[in-house]
């Protein structure tokens, strides 16, 4: 049995991509395409800075910095004019996520099993809480922790050692969640079991290590947990 099992939260908790309604209204026609380019240049720019900075003490910029960073550059190259209410509309929103509807239910039933719960995330302590809290999400984890904690971003190895350094657990007894397939490789490089939710029945990536198990969400999670 698992003793500690960790979520990562930006499309894995949290739906980065329900942004797209907001961002729609502001750029009729333009809101899909410009949260897929948000969300590809904020990822960019996180291996940017901790692939340029190991130490994670010169370049580092907080997660919320980075997201509007790279809001803006989106803006630019899609050649859409992002006035400041704008760019307000669209980061209140992104602290306030929408989470994927399952969530809450499988969370509870982890707890109900004894096993400890948590986030680790790229995002800084102040965005996570308000997006876990506005979806309820807070009360359900034993600890939320950010990589803000080692100055390096996902998937360096000093952001996966922090589970085992905050619950005291062998990296055997975790098992790591994520939405993302490099997220589960850095996972994985660093000794973890793993979960791929694979909401959009993607192929897995052609290197690193395949995850542990795979869902299309996180109900088939429950599957592989000790009943």
């Amino acid at each position: 049995m698992y003793k500690l099992i960790a979520f990562d939260a930006y499309g894995t908790l949290l739906d980065v991509y329900s942004m797209g309604v907001l961002a729609d209204e502001l750029f009729p026609g333009q809101g899909q395409a410009l949260c897929l380019l948000w969300r590809d240049r904020q990822i960019e720019y996180t291996r940017l800075v901790t692939m340029s900075d190991p130490g994670g003490s010169r370049n580092y910029h907080s997660f919320w910095d980075l997201t509007i960073a790279a809001l803006r550059y989106s803006c630019k190259r899609m050649g859409l004019d992002l006035q400041p209410n704008h760019e307000q509309q669209l980061m209140g929103q992104y602290a306030k996520l929408s989470a994927f509807p399952e969530c809450a239910a499988v969370i509870n039933q982890i707890k109900q099993k004894g096993i400890a719960t948590a986030v680790l995330s790229n995002g800084n302590v102040a965005m996570l809480s308000s997006a876990l809290a506005t979806n309820q999400l807070d009360c359900l984890l034993d600890r939320v922790i950010s990589v803000d904690e080692v100055r390096q971003f996902k998937i360096s190895p000093a952001t996966y050692a922090l589970l085992p350094a905050h619950f005291a657990v062998r990296p055997s007894e975790t098992l790591f969640i994520s939405s993302n397939a490099w997220d589960i490789i850095g996972a994985a490089w660093f000794g973890l079991d793993t979960y791929w939710v694979n909401r959009q029945a993607l192929p897995f990536e052609e290197i690193g290590p395949k995850p542990t198990y795979t869902g299309r969400n996180l109900n088939d999670l429950l599957a592989v947990l000790p009943t």
